[in-house]
């Protein structure tokens, strides 16, 4: 019975696994019964991705490989074979980055054009991108009160001008990203979170949690973040 279980299951990938919102993903994947996992991870040896094996199933069900978003050959490894991929590796910096070019923007659009490009060799089935409401609402050209949906989306130029890097890369990889579905017909299928917060699995704090224990102490680092030549 088990074997006839595990032969139905399908194979999906979780890029990113050690992160936050990315393990809570693993675990529901995992606890569902319906999936084997393939997280993949800059270095699975590293402590941050410890909490992972524990997981219910995941002795099973789990492999951790090794795998950057910049290193095509190794993108296309992880997916190759899986059924569904979950793309929600992507730098989310704390604070302003030194070069952002190199430690942001590149990641994140490079990055999610070599997962959609490995996911449509290996024809996967279906992709989730997890882009951010970054990429949504600061558009201040944008309507007062109207509703924001597929048509909105934060004003490149204006993210430029304002050095908000993060917004910028949400931008650019979601755009790219979508290009490249409609030009490939890869099923594709986009979420934009806003700040997301709870139980922490792993042992490091991530940057939305850093976020919100910030507002606790009357920090305002998400504020200049956003708003990088301005005070509260």
């Amino acid at each position: 019975m088990e074997e006839t279980a595990a032969a139905a299951r399908s194979t999906v990938c979780v890029t990113g696994a050690g992160g936050f919102l990315a393990s809570w993903l693993v675990k529901l994947l995992l606890s569902s019964g319906r999936y084997a996992v393939r997280g993949t991870a800059r270095d699975p040896g590293d402590g941050k991705n410890a909490h992972l094996m524990p997981l219910e199933n995941a002795g099973e069900r789990l492999q951790l490989l090794k795998a950057d978003m910049l290193d095509y050959g190794s993108v296309a490894s992880a997916v190759a074979g899986c059924e569904g991929v979950f793309h929600v590796a992507s730098p989310v910096p704390y604070g302003q980055p030194s070069n952002p070019e190199a430690d942001v923007i590149a990641p994140a659009v490079t990055g999610t054009l070599n997962v959609l490009k490995a996911c449509y060799e290996a024809k996967v089935k279906r992709v989730v991108l997890v882009s951010s409401v970054a990429a949504v609402f600061n558009n201040p050209k944008w309507p007062k009160g109207k509703a924001f949906d597929e048509d909105s989306w934060s004003d490149e130029d204006y993210c430029r001008k304002n050095e908000e890097w993060y917004l910028l890369s949400k931008i650019l990889s979601e755009r790219e990203a979508s290009a490249y579905a409609a030009k490939t017909g890869l099923d594709m299928v986009t979420i934009c979170p806003s700040l997301v917060i709870g139980p922490l699995m792993q042992s490091t704090l991530n940057t939305s949690v850093k976020i919100f224990l910030d507002y606790i102490k009357g920090i305002w680092t998400i504020y200049l973040q956003f708003n990088p030549n301005k005070g509260p």
